[in-house]
């Protein structure tokens, strides 16, 4: 399970990858928790979301879905949350992507005011097209509302698999490092903007992204 630790005035969130870091039901409820903990922190704060190994986040944890189908809105409200969380937090949040980055995951990845990309290994991809999946409206409005028009039409409609230079030249990831100082520049980027930790800043991204998060906030109707 995801472990929270504090460097200074930054809380670096080491997410587990022995399931490839899906969005498990039990996995929601320690990351609901890490937000809980550093937004009722006092002072300058940031938050790193820290990978291992292979993956940093596939998304939906499917097998879940496949035994708990009668549990699938609920399910997915509780993902939009964390979707919306993250894209509305005061706190000033950068994602260390150290592996793969997929569907579910490069949304998550997406709402982070910021992303680290590891330079010569996994990808960032949205495969939904390559499963015949839609995308739901909050999810779509959020990818929108992120990236470039061009870059957002590439990613939903071909699946393209970006690397870190690829992510970076297309304005996906701000920065790419290599393995061994992936997190140190992640680290060092939510530091220099822990002073950033406001109210006020909770305020101004409800109103710069009002649109997307009344969609992720609306019930799943199934």
């Amino acid at each position: 399970m995801p472990k929270l630790e504090r460097d200074g005035e930054v809380f670096v969130l080491h997410l587990d990858a022995d399931d490839e870091n899906r969005f498990h039901p039990d996995r929601l409820t320690v990351l609901e928790a890490a937000f809980d903990e550093v937004e009722a922190a006092s002072g300058p704060r940031a938050l790193v979301t820290a990978g291992s190994g292979k993956f940093w986040s596939n998304g939906l944890d499917l097998d879940w879905l496949l035994n708990n189908g009668d549990r699938f809105a609920a399910y997915l409200d509780r993902v939009h949350a964390l979707l919306a969380r993250t894209l509305a937090s005061p706190v000033v949040t950068v994602a260390a992507l150290n592996g793969h980055t997929f569907a579910a995951g490069a949304m998550w990845a997406l709402a982070h005011d910021s992303r680290v990309m590891r330079v010569d290994r996994g990808y960032f991809c949205l495969p939904e097209v390559d499963l015949d999946l839609s995308f739901e409206r909050g999810m779509s409005d959020l990818i929108r509302a992120r990236l470039a028009p061009q870059v957002a039409h590439e990613a939903m409609t071909t699946g393209r698999r970006y690397g870190g230079g690829e992510a970076l030249a297309a304005g996906i990831v701000e920065e790419v490092a290599d393995e061994a100082g992936l997190l140190a520049a992640a680290v060092e980027r939510a530091r220099a903007l822990a002073g950033k930790t406001r109210p006020a800043r909770g305020r101004i991204k409800e109103m710069l992204y009002s649109e997307t998060l009344a969609s992720l906030r609306t019930p799943t109707v199934v």
